[in-house]
């Protein structure tokens, strides 16, 4: 199953289509640029499922997603702690180089955002809860 997870925020959302646990597609973007990505990324990978985060500007997210794409089925996913994770997880990815690499990693900021990592997570969590429903 496609799923199409949405990271909202204020300012910048992180955005990710995922297959089972593969990333198909990721970025961070803008929110007033989030319907375009959306509605494009739906089409082209075929997504049958869209979540979105419950924190920070979530009501104004769903409310957005589901009026373009009222044929897909949204679910809202908790957030707790995504934040912190998507950290862990970019600089396991992107380790830090230089003098860097001697500076522990939760001192440190990613140097980009990495909102897209939160979206992964909740792919991730969602697809955990929906297989322990299913036991």
């Amino acid at each position: 199953m496609r799923i199409l997870a949405v990271d909202p925020g204020r300012d910048k959302c992180g955005v990710v289509v995922m297959d089972a646990r593969t990333v198909l597609a990721r970025a961070v973007v803008p929110t007033p640029q989030l319907l375009e990505l959306i509605t494009d990324w739906s089409s082209r990978y075929g997504v049958k499922h869209i979540l979105v985060g419950d924190r920070t500007g979530s009501k104004e997210i769903v409310q957005l997603v589901a009026s373009a794409l009222r044929s897909v089925p949204l679910t809202l996913v908790a957030e707790t702690g995504t934040t912190l994770h998507a950290r862990k997880r970019y600089f396991r990815d992107h380790p830090p180089r230089g003098w860097r690499r001697f500076v522990p990693v939760t001192l440190q900021v990613p140097s980009q955002p990495y909102d897209d990592y939160a979206a992964v997570l909740l792919v991730e969590r969602f697809l955990e809860r929906m297989s322990t429903d299913i036991k």
